[in-house]
């Protein structure tokens, strides 16, 4: 091949360097983002239904808290181990067992986030919940919407209610790599 016609072949070495720099700079400005504006409680309202991912630190003492009050009649509790019993449960959170039989749904299908939006959607489905006060962890709070809103059906409306927390660089940045997945995988699926 003349090397004339090669040079027109191979990508200009700025022109790569440009994008991979732009790449960088958008991932940065992102993840400063994800790490500095962390999604907040939820102002008082009512609900259908919350729903509850656990996991970390104080997610379902706030259900709990917001069942108590009468944000919503029904609380969903999704990802609960197999072998946690209901009575054990209500022991560990001092529920009343007359609220743990009207009001109270150990979900034990979920093993990870997308795991809990695919029990909460057919939970949703099963009690025709319309609108629901979803309550994680601030860091954890924009993937957990995202796969939620993947499966829920549509008209379900969503209120975000964040568990403040503390949480370190690590987990910001594991957690915003989780998202930015999850986002890729939710938009290949349309």
């Amino acid at each position: 091949m003349p090397p004339h016609k090669l040079a027109h072949a191979v990508p200009d070495r700025p022109v790569i360097r440009r994008l991979l720099s732009l790449a960088v700079l958008l991932w940065l400005l992102g993840f400063l983002w994800f790490a500095v504006a962390l999604p907040q409680p939820a102002p008082a309202g009512q609900t259908d239904a919350i729903v509850v991912p656990t996991g970390s630190g104080g997610r379902i003492q706030r259900g709990l808290a917001l069942l108590r009050e009468g944000a919503a009649p029904h609380l969903l509790v999704s990802g609960v181990a197999e072998e946690v019993r209901p009575a054990e449960f209500a022991e560990e959170y001092d529920v009343p067992a007359a609220t743990m039989r009207c009001c109270v749904t150990l979900g034990f299908a979920a093993l990870d986030t997308r795991g809990n939006a695919l029990e909460t959607a057919q939970w949703v489905e099963e009690q025709k919940v319309r609108s629901l006060r979803l309550v994680t962890t601030d860091w954890h709070m924009r993937r957990a919407a995202l796969e939620l809103g993947a499966t829920l059906a549509p008209g379900v409306t969503v209120v975000r209610d964040a568990v403040r927390s503390e949480p370190s660089l690590f987990t910001l940045f594991l957690e915003y790599h989780k998202l930015l997945a999850a986002w890729v995988v939710t938009q290949a699926q349309g």
